[in-house]
């Protein structure tokens, strides 16, 4: 019993988060910002984007604190994964734009974690092993880390998936095409041959009676 209210304690104890995972379009000469609160200063900002569909596979981003000044920036990124410390209180703005495009749509795929990790003291108790409470801990927080370690895998995966689809998906379209314009100029060459054939044997010159 002790050792299942350590646990929980400790459950209690791991960090705590606020995340939103989002996917949106971004058009041509488009600018998006999305906005993250922090409470207090310390705490850690992480930030994830992938790039699953469109053009080169690029796009521009900034991040901005509150005193809107630009903390983390690139250009024609395919992805990128952050963790900042946010030292001022505020409202911190992350934006993409995608101005290096005049007609091609890009899909954006990106995740803003807020997280701290607070250290509250456990509530003594008669009996309690603070050993054992200590190393309930450590192995919880070890779970966490592992947990995020998949969940960047697994956007690593889902992101190749939706660049192989969408590479795949260009050249079959490109082949399609290609393939009616083939089609096309062989039917028009051939109409063409009929044409001079036609012209040739039908060509009316001088007769001459004997």
């Amino acid at each position: 019993m002790s050792s299942l209210f350590s646990l929980l304690l400790c459950l209690c104890l791991a960090v705590t988060a606020n995340a939103a995972a989002l996917t949106t379009p971004i058009a041509a000469n488009e600018k998006l910002c999305f906005y993250a609160d922090v409470d207090k200063a310390g705490e850690k900002i992480g930030f994830y984007f992938a790039v699953q569909s469109g053009g080169s596979f690029d796009i521009d981003y900034e991040v901005k604190d509150p005193n809107d000044r630009v903390i983390l920036d690139g250009q024609r990124e395919r992805q990128g994964d952050f963790v900042l410390t946010a030292n001022t209180v505020g409202e911190y703005a992350f934006c993409f734009e995608n101005d290096m495009s005049t007609l091609t749509e890009k899909l954006i795929d990106f995740d803003i974690m807020v997280e701290s990790e607070p250290r509250r003291e456990a509530p003594a108790k008669p009996g309690q092993i603070s050993e054992h409470t200590s190393a309930l801990e450590e192995s919880i927080f070890r779970l966490n880390g592992m947990l995020l370690n998949i969940k960047r895998l697994q956007k690593h995966f889902h992101t190749s998936e939706n660049r192989g689809f969408s590479i795949v998906k260009s050249t079959q379209d490109r082949l399609f095409w290609y393939a009616i314009f083939e089609s096309l100029a062989v039917v028009g060459m051939a109409v063409f041959q009929v044409y001079i054939l036609q012209t040739f044997f039908t060509k009316t010159g001088r007769r001459y009676k004997v």
